[in-house]
């Protein structure tokens, strides 16, 4: 099944206790697109401006990703600056420049209309309800987001989580989002909105699902050294997204299973600054890593 990823292409200055990068290769849709292509085929629709590298458009242009929705415009492509203090956990952003990004509206390729997956990166929500209205009629729906449209967007991104099968967010947009201090009542409220999965991601402590019906919590993959934490969460989503391309039905061992196949992108993700982590993974490393975080649940 094809999964189509609508979201950020971008280059990102990043500074960690230990290291520092500038200029690097980053976006959503770059990192979920890397890590999705390990299981499954991946379109991307996204923008660049006329600023940004063959070379890097080269690297995303790996097997099993189509860059036939990656348009590039007149103008820079979209820049983000961020700081991160020794927990890791969360980045401080220092600056953002939308560049083309800014005004950009995603026209869906026809070919890619057909997608079976859909994932919708953290954008606007009223550009996020815009692209699925354009996407036909995939098989499954998820979504991210951040705080800042929890903010200033709220009522359309209530609008558009209605709309999707999975929500994904951190444990601080979640309490956000819902004005609560508990996460399990964070997910209960969101369900409520219709969507029929909420992932919590909680970084170091890994990620915890929540249905209707069940919970289940994974832990993270334990990494000896985080490089760099940026792009972690698009990275799960890939793993997770990835992984129920492969399935034939999407019941709750499959979902189990692809909070596992997340967990473990986003372990390769961390290790080193930009794409790099996510892009030496190989399958038979991701696979290798699933059966130890198996290990790490399995009583």
């Amino acid at each position: 099944m094809a999964i189509l990823v609508v979201g950020s292409v971008a280059y990102d200055d990043v500074r960690t206790p230990g290291d520092a990068r500038a200029g690097v290769l980053g976006g959503a849709a770059s990192y979920f697109s890397v890590a999705a292509s390990l299981y499954a085929p991946v379109r991307v629709v996204g923008v660049v401006g006329d600023d940004f590298a063959e070379a890097d458009v080269a690297r995303l242009r790996r097997p099993g990703v189509d860059l036939g929705g990656l348009e590039r415009r007149p103008g820079r492509s979209f820049r983000w600056s961020g700081t991160y203090d020794y927990a890791l956990n969360t980045a401080e952003t220092v600056n953002t420049e939308l560049g083309v990004f800014g005004d950009w509206r995603p026209a869906i390729p026809a070919a890619f209309r057909d997608s079976e997956l859909l994932f919708l990166a953290n954008i606007h929500p009223e550009i996020q309800l815009a692209t699925l209205e354009q996407a036909g009629s995939p098989r499954l729906v998820a979504l991210d987001t951040m705080n800042y449209w929890i903010e200033h967007c709220r009522a359309a991104l209530l609008g558009v989580m209605g709309r999707a099968d999975i929500v994904c967010l951190n444990e601080t947009e979640a309490r956000q989002l819902c004005s609560t201090f508990s996460i399990v009542r964070a997910a209960r409220d969101i369900l409520g909105l219709g969507p029929k999965v909420v992932v919590v991601k909680r970084g170091e402590y890994g990620a915890t699902m929540f249905t209707r019906e069940t919970s289940f919590w994974a832990p993270a993959y334990p990494v000896d050294d985080v490089a760099d934490p940026t792009g972690a969460g698009d990275a799960f989503a890939g793993g997770m997204l990835g992984h129920l391309a492969e399935c034939a039905a999407l019941d709750d061992r499959a979902l189990r299973r692809a909070v596992l196949h997340g967990t473990v992108c986003a372990s390769y993700a961390v290790e080193r600054f930009s794409i790099d982590g996510i892009a030496a993974a190989t399958r038979t490393g991701v696979e290798a890593r699933y059966r130890a975080l198996q290990d790490l649940v399995t009583v």
